[in-house]
């Protein structure tokens, strides 16, 4: 049967419209992503990872740095990524073998932590996952279905479990790197880490910056899919930027 050319035309119009669809899907993704959490400023990360330490703060707290401190969203901006938030960074493969880092962010996050001389004592913190924002709406809507699965299990939780010792109570402007052991709660699942993390007194400000790697299925989580993204790895990292207040 001979096919007419009207209608081969409308279906190698259809076939290239549905290519670029998927290609300009693909292409919306292609956003720099921000870069890794940092706090040391002779590392290779932009200012804005440290951008957010307060400035023209005293150099010592009267009242002393022991007793309670609680994350305080006042710190910073959202906009630059200055302020607390907590996040996950994941390579994949979008339509057309193109590599991207997916990065999503929430500042979202309560918490508080303890210090008592050269140990902080406790530390609980917790971020609502169902606000976390990439840089394409799309992804976020579709981590409230698969991976995280945010609409089941809204958020995630770190306690920790053993004092940190930093071997000297901190002054101010010093940076003090250490490993925190604790329990994360992701995807409800609980387990025991270690995350590495580094941390600087500004004033009446603490911030604490870390990432650990995810493994997906450690905790119980299988790797999101879209026509538009080719593949996604089974692991990842999760990373953060809080800032702390005494009080």
């Amino acid at each position: 049967m001979r096919r007419s050319p009207l209608l081969i035309g409308l279906v190698a119009i259809i076939a290239i419209a549905a290519a670029g669809g998927i290609y300009g899907f693909a292409t919306l993704f292609l956003h720099p992503a921000p870069s890794a959490v940092a706090l040391d400023p002779s590392s290779s990360q932009p200012a804005a990872s440290i951008g957010s330490l307060p400035t023209g703060a005293t150099s010592t707290l009267a009242s002393g740095i022991d007793g309670s401190w609680a994350v305080d969203a006042s710190v910073g901006s959202f906009s630059d990524f200055s302020d607390s938030w907590v996040g996950y960074r994941v390579d994949e493969t979008l339509a057309g073998n193109r590599a991207n880092t997916a990065v999503g962010r929430t500042p979202n996050v309560t918490g508080t932590l303890s210090l008592s001389g050269t140990q902080i004592a406790s530390v609980e913190v917790t971020a609502d996952l169902t606000t976390l924002q990439s840089d394409d709406q799309r992804r976020d809507g579709q981590l409230q279905r698969q991976g995280l699965e945010t609409a089941q299990f809204p958020q995630a939780s770190f306690k920790l479990t053993s004092p940190i010792e930093l071997g000297s109570a901190p002054t101010d402007g010093q940076t003090i790197s250490a490993s925190a052991t604790g329990d994360l709660t992701l995807h409800g699942v609980t387990k025991s880490v270690q995350v590495p993390i580094q941390a600087q007194l500004s004033g009446d400000v603490v911030t604490v910056v870390g990432s650990i790697p995810i493994q997906f299925a450690d905790y119980s989580m299988e790797p999101p899919t879209s026509f538009a993204i080719l593949s996604v790895e089974d692991h990842g990292t999760m990373e953060f930027q809080l800032h702390f207040r005494h009080h």
